[in-house]
């Protein structure tokens, strides 16, 4: 299982657009993964579940990824937090 800590930036938090960009880019892959927030948890594959995590500025989620492709995944979501979040 690999794992990313991040701190949202983006002034808005996850709000609808950058959810909808997060699950596109989470169905690329066959490994599941997981958005969790304050011990709330989401499955990054499903707008809602993201949506009800209520992701604000200066929040810290953790990305739990599990699966074949696990390595290729983290790479990816990172290079999409850091460039949309």
């Amino acid at each position: 299982m690999k794992e990313i800590k991040y701190t949202i930036k983006d002034r808005l938090g996850i709000h609808a657009r950058p959810a909808g960009l997060l699950v596109k880019e989470a169905l690329k892959f066959k490994s599941d993964i997981i958005v969790e927030k304050d011990k709330k948890q989401g499955d990054a594959k499903k707008i809602f579940a993201l949506m009800s995590l209520g992701v604000k500025k200066d929040d810290t989620i953790t990305i739990k990824i599990n699966g074949e492709d696990e390595d290729a995944a983290k790479k990816t979501l990172e290079n999409f937090l850091n460039q949309n979040l």
